[in-house]
């Protein structure tokens, strides 16, 4: 359909940036899963990934065998339930999206007791097999399953930071398309900054600071942030019990990870929203938050403040921090009381 050299433009233009290349090993925890499949070809197609390390509790090396047919040059090797540590071996990045999906009726809340468990085991293999490694989360709520991994490492005595990080980006990438949509504009040029968690009220797009959206008001204002807060909803129901949204997932978390990426090959300038150990909000007691951060070769290097807001803006960020603040402690809580 396309010739090798248009899906290249197309990969490099759309998808991923490549100007600071140096290889990297990236592993993928949850790879036989729906958003594992999809992000794990993401990630075969980014030039920046050398070597692609695919593990799950099922399904992984036949994942990997269908993954390492794809025309790039990294390579990919899976592993099995009882290798992970073997997984996990040299990687510079680890991106968790292991965890059951969403499905209708249910909350991110709703998954943390399974999720939970998965999540912490995970992140004390980290600990002792990559503890130098960027840790990518996207196992859901991550608003409780960031502290999870923290509180794990910290016990593990490797906890670092600026290298652990909740990905939001699937909020960014709604709130491009779904504003770019009612103004008729590119999405591409409607880049919208969300702040906050990663879900229903404690997500803030913060849409007066992009010149695209500061005309969007009234009813067609709260319609478009109520549906970047309650997206998943939407795909969870049109879905009709068979998922939650796993492909826009898999784009979004491909998107950050070659940020990630793009940050430890030394490239300045790489700015994107991830929930991460803030102090914007400490003194509210909200020790996690997700604002725009400035990516390095050693993680985070700058949390950028939120800027100025609009009143509707202010009352949006008013109902986040509560809520927040409860995802946060109940994920600190469940570590320490293991």
């Amino acid at each position: 359909m396309f010739s090798r050299a248009a899906v290249r433009s197309l990969t490099a233009s759309r998808a991923f940036s490549t100007s600071s290349r140096r290889e990297t090993k990236v592993a993928v925890l949850g790879a036989g899963g729906g958003i594992g499949q999809p992000l794990s070809l993401l990630l075969k197609s980014d030039p920046l990934v050398s070597s692609l390390s695919l593990y799950d509790i099922r399904g992984a090396p036949g994942v990997a065998a269908d993954v390492s047919h794809v025309d790039t040059a990294s390579e990919v090797k899976g592993y099995a339930a009882d290798q992970l540590d073997a997984a996990l071996e040299g990687a510079k990045v680890v991106v968790i999206p292991a965890g059951v999906p969403r499905k209708p009726g249910m909350t991110r809340d709703d998954l943390f007791n399974t999720n939970a468990s998965i999540v912490r085991d995970l992140a004390a293999a980290v600990g002792r097999a990559a503890p130098d490694a960027c840790i990518l989360i996207i196992s859901n709520p991550v608003n409780s399953t960031v502290p999870i991994v923290a509180e794990t490492l910290k016990k593990a005595g490797v906890y670092d930071p600026r290298k652990v990080f909740g990905v939001t980006t699937l909020d960014v990438v709604r709130a491009a398309k779904f504003v770019g949509e009612i103004t008729d504009k590119n999405p591409t040029d409607t880049v919208i900054t969300v702040v906050g968690g990663h879900s229903g009220p404690t997500i803030v797009p913060i849409l007066s600071q992009t010149a695209n959206a500061k005309g969007v008001s009234g009813e067609v204002y709260s319609k478009v942030v109520h549906r970047i807060q309650y997206g998943g909803d939407e795909v969870v129901k049109a879905k009709d019990g068979a998922g939650s949204a796993t492909l826009s997932m898999a784009y979004a978390g491909a998107k950050f990870a070659n940020s990630v990426l793009r940050g430890l090959n030394g490239e300045k300038g790489v700015v994107t929203p991830t929930f991460v150990k803030s102090p914007l909000f400490e003194d509210k007691g909200v020790e996690y938050f997700s604002s725009n951060v400035e990516l390095g070769p050693n993680g985070v290097e700058k949390i950028h403040p939120i800027g100025q807001l609009t009143a509707e803006e202010e009352k949006l960020l008013e109902a986040c921090i509560p809520e927040l603040k409860k995802n946060i402690e109940k994920g600190k809580a469940f570590v320490s009381q293991a």
